[in-house]
């Protein structure tokens, strides 16, 4: 079984942690904090906005560092699960490649797309892989989506509208420093991009309107062209400032023959869902099945396609690492869109 380290331990450390716990086919062996009280097992200062809140851990059969050169030395750990803040990226992923390590990176693999590139020059020059934690296409009504546009059980997906919006992320520090998190295109639309450039290919050119702060997006309304196929994709995405709906996200896609839509909204005090529904040309609406399970299940099954990827050296797709640069390529053109006012060329 391949052996893994989580390299910081944030919310998103907390959730890969609880996803090795269902993993078929990883081990978590070891992980790494600068903070006392997380090396010793107490992650309960750990707080997100899904999933459970952290918790005591036992460190009994972990091997605990306080630093990512720890880990780097440790001939045991094949894979660096990178947990870090996003202007953290760059540094450990080409340390842990040049280490002879391969990497599974939290989203965004960088904040922008040179750092992206950074990264997956090192991972060829160490003839190792990077794979990128982008989990929205593993959730089920996404993944649906996802599966049935790759087979082309409804023919080809022609058109499609995606919405993601947060309240203000008053937990994440520097949210709108782009040398740090870089505000809601690259920490929260980079979902979407992503799973349009999957669903889509690489879009020919964007058009990005758009209210800002400090100088980046705040909240977007944005078209994608396809000029090659004719296809044209709408997103809204971005930072309301109302706080009774923390988050909401869905979709409208358009196939050859049929269409699908769904939207979730996490309320303070509950969720709202409109269900998956599939919408034929017949005139008849039905509610697919979706596999059974939770967020965490889709953190399992991410990671376990990433050994897949590594054991047989074919890589699934959606941990692609140059599909990922690409959804950052697509935040970067719908920012100088905003900024410009114009359609941006985007290849």
């Amino acid at each position: 079984m391949l052996k893994s380290a989580i390299v910081g331990v944030g919310f998103m450390g907390w959730i890969h942690y609880l996803a090795y716990q269902r993993s078929q086919s990883a081990e978590l062996a070891a992980f790494c904090s600068r903070n006392s009280d997380k090396r010793a097992g107490d992650w309960t200062s750990i707080k997100g906005n899904f999933g459970p809140p952290g918790e005591q851990i036992s460190v009994e059969n972990l091997d605990v560092y306080e630093t990512l050169d720890g880990i780097l030395d440790d001939p045991k750990i094949d894979l660096v699960d990178i947990c870090l803040p996003p202007n953290l990226h760059v540094d450990a992923a080409c340390r842990a490649l040049a280490a002879g390590k391969h990497v599974l990176c939290e989203k965004p693999l960088g904040l922008n797309t040179a750092d992206c590139d950074t990264i997956l020059e090192a991972a060829q020059k160490a003839g190792k892989q990077v794979l990128v934690a982008q989990v929205l296409p593993y959730m089920g009504e996404y993944q649906f989506a996802y599966r049935a546009a790759g087979a082309g059980t409804y023919g080809q997906p022609k058109r499609a509208h995606l919405k993601r919006v947060i309240s203000p992320p008053d937990w994440i520090p520097n949210f709108y420093d782009s040398s740090e998190v870089g505000g809601p295109l690259i920490d929260l639309h980079v979902h979407d991009t992503h799973f349009v450039r999957l669903l889509f290919g690489m879009p020919s050119r964007v058009m990005c309107t758009a209210e800002m702060q400090d100088g980046l997006v705040k909240y977007c309304y944005s078209l994608m062209e396809f000029e090659d196929s004719g296809v044209m994709v709408s997103t809204s995405s971005g930072v309301s400032n109302q706080t009774a709906r923390p988050f909401c996200h869905g979709f409208e896609i358009q196939f050859e023959k049929a269409a699908m839509q769904f939207e979730l909204a996490a309320l303070n005090s509950d969720v709202e869902i409109l269900p998956l529904l599939l919408l034929g040309q017949d005139g008849v609406s039905s509610k697919p099945e979706l596999e059974s399970g939770d967020e965490i299940s889709a953190f399992a099954a991410e990671i376990d396609d990433a050994v897949r990827s590594i054991e047989t050296g074919s890589v699934e797709a959606r941990l692609g690492g140059a599909v990922a640069r690409d959804a950052i390529h697509i935040c970067q053109c719908l920012q100088q869109s905003a900024e410009k006012g114009q359609w941006v060329d985007c290849k």
